[in-house]
């Protein structure tokens, strides 16, 4: 389980976040101010942060900036967590390197999903090696195999398919695909989503059969063995 900071001042909320993750055995700390969070940095570095926006003595977005141009907390996974709803909000607190963003009043159960995958990708994006069934990808190697044979990915078939297994059973959308992928969001281009996956089935072989379409939704890797 992880050890997971909360900033918040507002307290009925932070009490809803910290019974929820210490039910799910997650060991917590919360801070009420910018500058209680940063001595707790100092102390020790958690494995995530819960960080809302309005805050007495720093607004989240400077100190999402701050833990960015550390070299001990650039990669820090931060969920920010705010009343700001609007777009602008939202790209906003990506553009400063949240990686995502929950907006009050929130689902605990959507949150503690959120949670848990944040916490599985960070933990696949450290891994060199990623397993999806018979489908291995060596990250350190940059190299992709199906039951041990070799299988040559363009540079994009090969960001596409470990983007998925970083994801492994998790419904990701063309929207998300194209953002994490191609760095872009713009729908127009969602069907080189589309080919994409279309030629990455083709040359797993009959491992494509890993990669399943979500209708109206996006694609899903599943990583349950076949028989």
């Amino acid at each position: 389980m992880a050890l997971i900071y909360i900033v918040e001042d507002d307290q009925g909320i932070c009490e809803i976040e910290e019974m929820a993750l210490r039910n799910s055995n997650h060991t917590v700390e919360a801070f009420e101010c910018a500058a209680d969070f940063y001595a707790g940095l100092e102390h020790r570095i958690p494995d995530l942060v819960l960080l809302d926006v309005m805050l007495p003595d720093e607004d989240g977005y400077s100190i999402l900036r701050r833990i960015r141009n550390d070299k001990t907390t650039q990669d820090l996974p931060v969920i920010m967590i705010t009343a700001r709803n609007t777009e602008l909000d939202l790209i906003k607190g990506f553009d400063h390197g949240a990686d995502d963003y929950v907006t009050k009043p929130f689902s605990v159960m959507e949150l503690l999903s959120r949670i848990r995958a944040l916490l599985r990708r960070t933990k696949c994006d450290e891994a060199q090696i990623i397993n999806a069934g018979n489908i291995c990808l060596d990250h350190g190697r940059h190299t992709v195999t199906v039951d041990g044979e070799s299988v040559e990915l363009t540079f994009k078939e090969y960001e596409l398919l470990r983007y998925m297994m970083i994801n492994l059973n998790i419904v990701l959308t063309r929207e998300a695909i194209m953002q994490n992928v191609w760095g872009t969001d713009f729908e127009g281009e969602s069907r080189t989503v589309d080919m994409h996956i279309k030629t990455l089935r083709r040359k797993l072989g009959k491992s494509g059969d890993y990669i399943r379409t979500v209708r109206n939704v996006g694609y899903v890797i599943d990583g349950t063995e076949r028989k």
